[in-house]
């Protein structure tokens, strides 16, 4: 799958994001709104986490959501 489509359907995929991360507010997953950049951002701000470790939990979530 890939980030345009999880971005089109950010409303669906929102929840499995917030399981996936469970930092992740409501408020957080409304700014998201699907832009990848965005909660690249947010997971290194919240889990104190480098950009390519975070950029590499994105790449394993997005995968998984293939399989769905």
């Amino acid at each position: 799958m890939n980030w345009d489509q999880i971005e089109g359907k950010w409303g669906q995929y929102k929840g499995l994001a917030r399981q996936r991360w469970g930092k992740l507010t409501d408020n957080d997953l409304h700014v998201i709104a699907g832009k990848k950049d965005v909660l690249l951002g947010k997971l290194q701000e919240l889990y104190g986490i480098a950009k390519e470790e975070a950029r590499h939990q994105i790449e394993t979530w997005t995968k998984t959501l293939s399989k769905k």
